[in-house]
């Protein structure tokens, strides 16, 4: 194989930066528009894009989770606020010079539009309007936004120091980590950053509404004086072109305005949420089927009433029976699951404890839609039950951790064909399925495409199709992967506890692995705690280290004797998990090793390695490798080419390096490469032959 060449790349433009540079150009043009005329062609288009800006913001608003994933959003209202403005002063300014030959497509539409009818009762119909939605967004809408960012921004500044009591709190009981505890009081710091901004940003709506009627009506006034005196117009036809242009150009600016009134009070109404609008509606719209049944039986009795539309009651109550109806049935079978979780019965304890519904934040959880019910029905089988259960078993023997027993709820919220893999209450899987069907995973032995609804396979991603049962031998003979229902679950099963065996593993785990090893190894568990080097926790963090990389810990007692030689000498896990690693290093070289004792690895060029083991840096959450940007994208280049060529000769790509940046080799390659294994060179032992395959240079 040719040796991997590392190239650095070109130092970054000035232009690679180019949103910021956008962002910066656009705020400029806006503060310059207040000065220089624009033509009526930019006129129109900047108020075309006033208009879809402030509807994108409101969409934004509606699907966002937090407030505060949406943090830009003050600024944005400052920005908006400032643009719509100066196209006010612009269209003021055009139109007054222009008078009748104003010919701005948008307000022109926009006035004939909402005037509708011509001549006097078209423009005094209009300006009614106008003046209607101005006191509804002044009165209703921007004065209530603005007093509930008030209250908002006040409350969340007084219980802040209460939240950062109750974070360290839980962090000094040790319920979270320092990260955690870390992520938690930036979080509340933006929370509190953000309603503080919003109660100074819901003003700019206010005053963009009192200098909005102000603008309309220094057009009417100005531009009857001016249409009369300087353009020697009929005051009849100066009423009809000025008053028209002013509430069109009002009515213009008012609707953006408008929208993003509404934005800003569904934001700070919504911060007790954690979910999008149309969640949190769903949820709590559909709790109790009772209130649609009366409220179609009033409207029944509306229209059977004189006078009353009959043809548009009727039809509304039959709607919301339906959706009572709908309710009815879903609740039912909710209740029918868990009532067949809750039998009775002696011989079924140990599956009620593990299968009926419970609150959230298990170990590990499985929530099914209601339609993969069948899969746990002991009525039907259960094949599912037992899959997990011997996942669970084999779990215990490759990693060496006992997986907790898995809880597997129904969830209403899921759609019915959906599941969802949670660890202690967090989604970190979830997929789709097709009952009485086949899923045919498309591996490099397919020699012929099969026809059927496209999808991925939801353990690897890789493309794969749904089909019938009748088409099994079909895909078979095609070269295709075909897997069942319970087979897909159980298969994604197993890689989640694979990719987060790590955070599985807890204290109380923690402990129970030691309480066990000790019945046969006292001596070494003792030796480990006696001495008081390490605590618990210590050792937690070097098997999640362990984990992580997905080393079995199934050998305690070498990982335990390795932190009693070295835990004398430091507390520091990263290095104690080294350690562990060089203590396991038969274990690590059979698992790469081929059939004939043979480990193929990639070597380091010396220059590149010392370059990643000087970028070592130490942070709050650990030691992390710092490489300079450019670097960093050639670096990972690179290792793509060969960890590529070594695939093709059929071996696992694996890095071998020096003790001192096999971890900082692992971390700058993390993100990219997730599986990627990294040994040093203390972790080889005598009897494994090494072949290098490669030389990454820099």
């Amino acid at each position: 194989m040719s040796d991997a060449v590392l190239k650095t790349p070109k130092t970054a433009g000035f232009f690679d930066n180019s949103r910021d540079l956008v962002i910066a150009v656009s705020v400029v043009v806006v503060v310059v528009m207040i000065v220089i005329p624009l033509p009526t062609v930019l006129l129109d288009t900047f108020m075309a894009l006033n208009l879809v800006f402030s509807l994108l913001i409101l969409l934004i608003v509606l699907y966002t989770q937090k407030a505060t994933d949406f943090s830009v959003f003050p600024t944005v209202l400052l920005i908006v606020t400032v643009f719509s403005l100066a196209l006010n002063i612009s269209s003021t300014r055009l139109i007054l010079t222009k008078g009748e030959d104003f010919d701005g497509r948008m307000i022109r539409a926009f006035s004939t539009f909402v005037v509708g009818a011509g001549g006097t009762d078209g423009l005094v119909v209009g300006f009614i309007i106008f003046i209607v939605i101005i006191v509804v967004q002044v009165v209703v809408i921007t004065k209530g936004a603005t007093r509930i960012s008030e209250v908002a921004a006040r409350f969340a500044l007084d219980a802040m120091p209460g939240k950062q009591m109750s974070i360290d709190a839980e962090y000094s009981s040790g319920s979270i980590s320092e990260e955690e505890a870390r992520a938690r009081k930036r979080d509340l710091q933006q929370e509190v950053d953000f309603y503080g901004a919003m109660d100074g940003a819901s003003k700019f709506i206010s005053g963009n509404v009192k200098i909005g009627i102000f603008i309309t009506v220094v057009n009417i006034i100005g531009g009857i004086i001016i249409g009369v005196v300087s353009h020697g117009e009929p005051i009849g036809a100066a009423f009809a072109t000025y008053i028209s242009f002013a509430v069109g150009d009002g009515l213009l600016s008012q609707l953006p305005a408008l929208l993003i009134s509404t934005a800003t009070g569904i934001v700070v109404t919504r911060s007790v949420s954690n979910g999008t609008l149309g969640e949190d509606i769903s949820i709590q719209f559909s709790r109790d089927a009772r209130i649609y049944w009366i409220c179609a039986a009033v409207l029944v009795g509306f229209s059977v009433l004189p006078g009353f539309p009959w043809y548009v009651l009727i039809p509304l109550a039959i709607l919301l029976g339906m959706f009572a109806l709908h309710l009815n049935r879903t609740r039912q079978k909710k209740k029918e699951f868990d009532t067949m979780m809750a039998k009775p019965a002696e011989k079924k304890k140990e599956d009620q404890a593990e299968m009926s519904p419970i609150v959230p934040l298990d170990a590990l959880s499985l929530e099914l839609g209601y339609g993969l019910i069948p899969l746990v029905d002991k009525d039907k089988g259960a094949e599912l039950l037992e899959r997990v259960q011997g996942i669970r078993r084999q779990s215990a023997l490759e990693l060496g951790l006992v997986i907790p027993k898995i809880r597997i709820i129904d969830n209403m919220l899921l759609e019915p064909s959906e599941y969802c893999f949670k660890i202690r209450g967090v989604e970190v899987g979830c997929a789709k399925i097709r009952m009485n069907c086949y899923l045919c995973i498309k591996s490099g032995a397919v020699r012929e495409e099969l026809s059927g609804e496209k999808t991925r396979d939801p353990a690897f991603g890789l493309p794969a199709v749904w089909i019938n049962e009748d088409r099994r031998d079909e895909a078979e003979r095609a070269g295709y992967t075909v897997v069942d229902p319970p087979s897909i679950i159980a298969t994604h099963l197993t890689e989640i506890i694979k990719r987060y065996a790590s955070e599985i593993l807890g204290r109380q785990e923690t402990q129970a692995i030691l309480d066990t090893i000790k019945k046969e190894y006292p001596a070494v568990v003792e030796e480990v705690l006696g001495q008081k080097a390490l605590n618990l926790g210590d050792i937690q963090k070097v098997l999640q280290n362990l984990l992580k990389e997905q080393v079995s810990i199934r050998n305690m007692v070498s990982i335990l004797e390795a932190l009693a030689d070295y835990a004398p000498i430091t507390r520091d896990t990263r290095f104690l998990t080294e350690k562990a690693r060089q203590a396991l290093g038969r274990q690590l070289c059979q698992y790469y090793a081929d059939g004939e004792r043979v480990l193929h690895v990639l070597t380091l060029d010396p220059s590149l390695e010392q370059k990643i083991v000087e970028s070592r840096v130490e942070t709050s959450s650990g030691v992390i490798s710092a490489l300079e940007p450019s670097l960093q994208s050639a670096w990972i280049k690179a290792l793509s080419r060969s960890t590529i060529a070594m695939q093709e000769h059929g071996w696992t790509p694996v890095i071998l390096c020096s003790e001192a940046a096999r971890y900082l080799v692992k971390s700058s390659t993390d993100r990219e490469f997730p599986e990627l294994t990294v040994l040093s060179v203390p972790e080889i032992v005598p009897d494994i032959t090494l072949e290098s395959v490669g030389v990454i240079r820099a």
